[in-house]
């Protein structure tokens, strides 16, 4: 009876760490995210930024052509 009890204490135990653990680790990643939700990674560059992609007037078959070629 003894051996019962105490399987019964340490698996609550284990659950209990699990939870705790659990958690921390989604309230960590939620923290995570509100921090980077407003990062404006893609805002127009400020100085002296120079474009480095020009679009050329191509076909569409051609395009279609070097999609199959290079995988782009």
């Amino acid at each position: 009876m003894k051996s019962v009890i105490s399987l019964v204490r340490d698996s609550l135990k284990l659950f209990i760490i699990f939870t705790v653990c659990t958690m921390l680790f989604y309230f960590g990643l939620r923290a995570i995210h509100a921090e980077y939700e407003n990062y404006h990674k893609y805002d127009p560059p400020e100085g002296r930024a120079v474009k480095v992609f020009e679009q050329q007037d191509q076909s569409w078959v051609d395009r279609l052509s070097l999609f199959f070629r290079l995988g782009e």
